[in-house]
């Protein structure tokens, strides 16, 4: 499996408008994860300044827990975690115990068997949110980036041995708000991946700055900086891409949307040598859940290549699977 996302933290945290419309429903109906990422993005607060909040308040607590918590991997339970979430529910300006009910409340899924995906674990796919939040915890951008997608043509490439030799990107975005100048692309690999060895294109209206790498989860960050400063409004309009061919075979791609809105192009293009029995395009309404809304997707003649249009994606996740034998 190959899953990718790509934006200033997009395809982790959900827009801040939205969280903030969603944030009342949340509380009230929990679970405490999505009610924590709810107000986290509501609130526009960077993982890093609340720990740096909660360090004030004389608590020391990692980003990366608190990125297991609103990722649904792991669930506060000692005392001194517990002692974390009210003074969360402060910093983050909840009513009193709002959190902490909801941690009362039974844990979702409990007793019940968890669905996961094809190839990787639903475990698997949080730990890599964690992962990228680690990476960006340093580079004080805002929650959601200042950017909404207007449209997005992503091409993969297959190399000979079925791996997932590069992709690349035409992007087109909107600024919500005044001086955005960059955007944050998000690659993850295929199960034993070499982050060290993914290389970073800036191919078009735009240069690389700084890059992070996570080795044990396979996920590149990559800044990519503009040729102009935007205004509310502007749109621009960047290529991008990055080359690997680090890890095994691979059996999908995958892209996560928290946001509705923009056009979606995936064109998956698979070497000579390496023919796949049979491509489908799919939907899962999160990372755990099973494929729906499946449908072939039949190679284009000898271009050895099939596509999906998305004209307006919706959130959750849209990909390409295929079969080798």
């Amino acid at each position: 499996m190959r899953s990718s996302a790509d934006s200033a933290i997009r395809s982790f945290r959900d827009d801040g408008r939205a969280g903030a419309r969603e944030l009342p429903d949340v509380l009230r109906t929990g679970p405490f994860h999505l009610a924590l990422r709810a107000a986290l993005t509501a609130r526009g607060l960077p993982l890093h300044r609340v720990q740096n909040r909660l360090a004030a308040r004389g608590i020391k607590l990692g980003v990366t827990s608190l990125s297991y918590w609103q990722q649904g991997a792991r669930r506060p339970r000692r005392t001194e975690s517990l002692k974390a979430v009210r003074a969360l529910e402060q910093i983050l300006e909840l009513p009193e115990g709002a959190l902490l009910r909801l941690l009362a409340a039974p844990e979702p899924g409990a007793g019940a068997e968890t669905p996961r995906p094809q190839a990787r674990s639903y475990r698997a796919l949080l730990s890599v949110g964690a992962a990228v939040e680690g990476l960006l915890a340093g580079m004080e951008l805002p929650a959601d980036g200042g950017l909404h997608t207007v449209g997005h043509h992503e091409r993969v490439r297959i190399g000979p041995a079925g791996e997932l030799l590069g992709r690349e990107s035409q992007h087109v975005v909107r600024a919500h708000r005044d001086g955005v100048d960059r955007y944050l692309a998000v690659h993850h690999g295929d199960p034993g991946c070499d982050p060290a060895r993914v290389r970073v294109r800036a191919d078009e209206n735009c240069r690389t700055g700084r890059i992070r790498r996570h080795p044990e989860s396979g996920v590149v960050v990559a800044e990519l900086l503009f040729d102009a400063r935007l205004r509310a409004g502007d749109t621009y309009v960047f290529g991008y891409g990055f080359e690997d061919g680090t890890a095994g075979r691979s059996t999908e791609y995958v892209r996560g949307f928290s946001y509705t809105g923009g056009q979606y192009v995936l064109q998956v293009r698979f070497d000579e040598a390496a023919l796949p029995v049979r491509c489908r395009r799919f939907t899962r309404s999160g990372p755990g859940a099973p494929r729906g809304q499946l449908s072939d997707l039949p190679p284009s003649g000898p271009h050895r290549a099939v596509h999906l249009v998305e004209q307006g994606v919706r959130r959750g996740i849209l990909g390409i699977g295929w079969d080798w034998e």
